[in-house]
């Protein structure tokens, strides 16, 4: 049998569940889940390999109006990977009485490129059955979709049938990644987005999107099997590093402890994990910030 492999991209309103499908696909935690909007910022990409497929998954940033010189990179991000894959899956909630304003401009971008387009419709396990239909057929008449499916990210059965219909559309072509690769992000940048989460996790609305992370050192010790790990957190404004830090520093406590199990969980190792919090006013608007936190585009 011929080997198969390809790239895919996940495209989406923001918190439409990207990550978490991207997640199931893999069966490690790739990329940081949250129930905020606007989580991803980087283009992710995950690597599932089997005795005759490699397929590799592209979580983009959500597609939405841009506020920030950081919204924009996050757009743009996801807009470019539209064109360099072989499938696009355009994730969508079937909780929505009717496609939204944020779909229907990213419906109007997959217009412009020539890549196969699988509409998934998601959440399904949280109406009743006899909304399915009609979400499928709202979605029919907006676009020409190679395939629309009705899923639950949460669900293995529905991220197996999605596999299946992927490995059909995919070309013969070489192993890209090593069978054991499960991501290309640098160590560094995935204990950055571990950390984040935490941060979004455990604090309000405001706060998380105000916050960058930055790993500023990421080293093995040599005489034990610990991983040692700096990371400095950025807030915007000096009230958001009070909340940050918490009352008696409890708050950056309860971000570093979790943070550390997550990262002890996907690196298989113990980890010593120091964290500071320092200002950066308007930093999401601050080329160089954005440069040093690895948003570059």
């Amino acid at each position: 049998m011929a080997f198969k492999s390809g790239f895919v991209s996940i495209v989406g309103r923001p918190n439409v569940g990207k990550s978490t499908l991207l997640n199931k696909f893999t069966g490690e935690k790739i990329a940081i889940m949250s129930d905020k909007p606007q989580t991803t910022r980087n283009s992710i990409r995950a690597i599932d390999t089997g005795d005759d497929y490699q397929i590799i998954y592209i979580d983009t940033p959500g597609i939405h109006k841009p506020k920030t010189k950081l919204g924009d990179y996050m757009v743009n991000i996801a807009k470019d990977s539209l064109n360099e894959v072989d499938l696009v899956l355009f994730l969508v909630e079937v909780t929505d009485t009717e496609p939204g304003p944020g779909d229907l401009f990213i419906i109007e971008q997959l217009k412009k490129v020539r890549t196969p387009v699988f509409c998934l419709i998601n959440k399904i396990d949280l109406v009743e059955k006899d909304l399915i239909l009609p979400a499928i057929s709202a979605y029919k008449e907006l676009m020409d979709f190679s395939q629309i499916i009705p899923i639950s990210a949460l669900e293995d059965e529905s991220v197996e049938i999605v596999k299946k219909e992927i490995k059909k559309i995919l070309p013969e072509g070489p192993k890209y990644f090593p069978e054991d690769m499960i991501t290309d992000q640098p160590e560094k940048v995935i204990a950055a987005e571990l950390i984040r989460e935490k941060i979004l996790e455990l604090l309000s609305d405001e706060v998380p999107h105000g916050v960058g992370v930055e790993v500023i050192m990421f080293r093995k010790r040599e005489d034990k099997d610990i991983l040692d790990i700096q990371a400095n957190i950025y807030c915007e404004k000096g009230s958001h590093k009070g909340i940050v830090i918490g009352k008696s520093g409890k708050m950056l406590k309860s971000i570093g402890s979790l943070s550390r199990i997550e990262i002890e969980r996907l690196f298989g190792t113990k980890v010593f994990l120091e964290l500071w919090v320092k200002v950066k006013p308007d930093w999401r608007n601050n080329e160089f910030m954005l440069k040093m936190l690895g948003y570059n585009k």
